[in-house]
């Protein structure tokens, strides 16, 4: 059971003078809108705790076998390992016997092999020594401690046998099976390297210093300083072409920015005094000064970075299933290289050529493929993801998103805008829609209340300039009234038409009745004794919803609806989305109990909601969703969260689901399934076939299974979400 700690918190708007109360004009946008879980509040940002390092520990059953190994080090390791065993190959006896030549002849010739063949050993095998170690303490053999007991068991072979010990010795093969495994476990590192690079391109994106302005008598000056100085309240200046420093809120100046690289949204993004910046995006156009609200890990990109890197460390069924494997792997591989050994030493075979055989069935065996399998996609996968604007919090969330029988959306702020807007209008004759739409918002100009919010805000949209006003005046519970371009206009709801006694058109009447049927208010705009215009206001249905709904149908997946609205204006947003269920006049208490009657359907529910008051039923989901979290990256609610409040990020969800588990499966089936053949063939079964694989074979098969297994992992980069 996921635990979270969230607080509901609805805000009314007061009835305003001059204005009729709507209930339903309520402020949806600023429903709980300040009270998201911050990291900082939730605990997961405690300086010095490293929650990176308990999800390693905890995702890899407190051991890595690769702890304290690094790209570089094993490249290192691999070229260094490669120019001794070329000594050790020219004058040992595998490559005279099938070339039929002799090398040159100097002095300690014949102790060549045995020379470089040891220190091949001692300083190419080292990491896998080490890291059987550590699995043997952990009490989960696997892949190192099979690579360990294959270069070990030919290390002291070849070593009896140089000392006296009749039979011919292995130090080419062990010189090249340690080159080869450095080789395999090079390019494994740097795969995943490559896949968790988004983390590095995550920590580029923050400028080294910033322009902070400086308030004095006579007047600012700026100084430029390391980021690392800056601290909440500071005020900073940021040029077009600059990185944004720090989180922080516009207090002067207009430009667009580039937020691609944080939210996935290609589009410039308007800024305005009162909006949020984000660290890291990019200044386009105008100058900004900025007040700073978050620096180092309060940032945005810090709590990216972090659920990025935790969702990639983190452990998920299929890991489990594939360390489950692994182990058996290596017990299935230590009983066949046993069985093996004693089964060619009692058909008559000489000790040399048992012991190769032992080797070649260890090394083959070995669950190196199996061990990137599943991991490598994690990685791919979560840094895909946080690329697009989703962000894996809980790897299982992600997986059982494949399985989807239903998406539950929460309405307000989610599928709507969460604000007010004209949703619809009527005009009478002689009069258009826009010239309706700015004359009412140039009478609005003065007012606060939300239905002159939503007419100002539609204007806005739709770029309508506005003209000059005066003598405005609100009339007490009926509407505003003033002088534009030297008419008398008025905008008010019902109780300004009763009382200006005016008589209502046919075609306003049924634009009205119309929309009271779908719970929407409607403001009319007067002049005199004459009705031009009425205006539909209804909390805005988002643009991206309608081909979210429909991308979820083609995916399979039914997609209902969870509102505490009255069930017109419910029904009404439902028919105009396509929306399969609609549960309506829901109190927030009683909306994880309607999640869980859809799972007593035999359903498996995904929740979309904000959050906050929609924890309770993100929680009880199968998969929470919290969307639109702008700068609280780290919400607690939910298994993804998105940064964007885009709801076509849901049908992606899925996608990027279902295109993981296929590499994962297909991942599995290479891994584990060519043992099948391959632990036969490398045991010798196939031997009067004329198919013996040597052990420098069977490190080159077992490494080309684990390069097969990456490269099917990279594809997964060429997903379209």
């Amino acid at each position: 059971m996921k635990d979270h700690n969230h607080h509901s918190h609805t805000t009314t708007t007061p009835a305003e003078p001059g204005y009729p109360e709507h209930p339903e004009l309520e402020e949806p946008g600023r429903r709980g809108s300040d009270h998201r879980g911050h990291a900082h509040q939730s605990g997961m940002l405690h300086p010095g705790h490293d929650t990176a390092a308990e999800a390693r520990h905890a995702g890899h059953g407190g051991h890595d076998k690769h702890a304290g190994h690094s790209v570089a080090m094993f490249r290192d390791k691999f070229w260094i390992s490669l120019g001794l065993t070329i000594p050790t190959l020219i004058w040992g006896h595998m490559l005279q016997r099938v070339f039929n030549y002799t090398p040159p002849l100097i002095p300690g010739a014949r102790w060549i092999p045995a020379v470089f063949g040891t220190a091949v050993f001692l300083y190419g095998g080292t990491p896998f020594i080490q890291g059987a170690v550590r699995e043997l303490r952990a009490r989960l053999p696997g892949m190192m401690t099979l690579i360990a007991l294959a270069i070990t068991v030919a290390f002291v072979f070849s070593l009896a046998v140089t000392l006296g010990y009749p039979g011919m010795p292995l130090w080419e093969e062990l010189a090249t099976l340690v080159t080869i495994m450095l080789l395999g476990h090079w390019i494994e590192m740097r795969s995943i390297s490559q896949a968790q690079g988004a983390l590095a391109e995550l920590a580029k994106l923050l400028p080294d210093s910033a322009v902070r302005l400086i308030a004095e008598t006579a007047g600012e000056r700026t100084e430029e300083v390391p980021v690392t100085q800056l601290r909440e309240g500071d005020l900073v200046l940021i040029r077009p072409g600059a990185r944004v420093p720090a989180d922080g809120r516009v207090r002067e100046g207009h430009t667009s920015v580039n937020e691609s690289m944080i939210t996935g949204e290609s589009r410039p993004v308007a800024k305005n005094p009162g909006d949020l910046v984000i660290a890291g995006t990019v200044n386009e156009s105008g100058s900004l000064r900025v007040e700073v609200t978050g620096t180092g890990e309060r940032t945005t990109l810090a709590g990216i970075m972090r659920l990025v890197e935790q969702a990639q460390q983190s452990r998920s069924r299929a890991q489990a299933l594939a360390d489950r494997a692994a182990f058996w792997l290596t017990m299935v591989a230590l009983g066949a290289g046993t069985a093996t050994l004693i089964a060619w030493l009692g058909a008559g075979a000489d000790t040399a050529f048992a012991v190769e055989r032992l080797v070649s069935v260890l090394v083959i065996a070995c669950p190196h493929a199996l061990g990137l399998a599943v991991p490598l996609v994690i990685a791919i996968s979560t840094t895909l993801g946080a690329q697009s604007g989703l962000l894996v919090r809980d790897r299982r969330g992600l997986e059982e998103a494949r399985l989807l029988d239903v998406v539950v959306f929460d309405k307000t702020g989610t599928l709507t805008l969460g604000e007010h807007r004209v949703i619809a209008a009527r005009t009478t004759e002689g009069v258009t829609e826009s010239d309706a739409l700015r004359l009412a918002a140039a009478v609005e100009q003065d007012a606060e209340h939300p239905v002159a919010r939503a007419i100002m805000t539609s204007a806005g949209e739709h770029a309508l300039k506005l003209p000059h006003v005066s003598n405005f005046k609100a009339i007490a519970g009926q509407g505003v009234e003033a002088v534009v371009d030297g008419r008398r206009l008025a905008v008010g709801g019902p109780n300004l038409l009763r009382k200006l006694n005016l008589t209502m058109p046919a075609e306003l009447a049924e634009f009205t009745d119309s929309a009271a049927a779908k719970g929407q208010a409607v403001i009319y705009l007067i002049e005199g004794a004459r009705l031009l215009a009425a205006f539909a206001v209804a909390d805005a249905i988002r643009p991206e919803s309608r081909e979210a709904v429909d991308r979820l149908h083609r995916l399979g997946i039914e997609v209902a609806m969870l509102t505490g609205d009255a069930r017109p204006v419910a029904d009404a947003v439902a028919r105009e989305l396509g929306i399969d269920t609609v549960f309506a006049q829901v109190l927030p208490e009683e909306k994880a109990a309607k999640i869980q009657e859809l799972q007593r359907q035999g359903k498996r529910v995904a929740m979309v909601g904000d959050g906050v008051n929609d924890a309770p039923a993100l929680v009880t989901a199968d998969v929470g969703v919290a969307i639109g979290a702008g700068t609280d990256v780290a919400v607690e609610a939910g298994d993804i969260v998105l940064i964007r409040s885009d709801p076509r990020d849901l049908p992606r969800i899925v996608t990027l689901s279902r295109a993981s588990y296929r590499k994962m499966v297909q991942n599995l089936w290479w891994a584990a399934g060519y043992n099948i053949v391959a632990i036969p063939a490398a045991a010798g079964v196939f031997a009067s076939f004329g198919i013996l694989l040597t052990p420098a074979v069977a490190a080159i098969l077992m490494s080309a299974s684990t390069v097969i297994v990456a490269l099917n992992a990279q594809l997964l980069r060429r997903t379209k979400l």
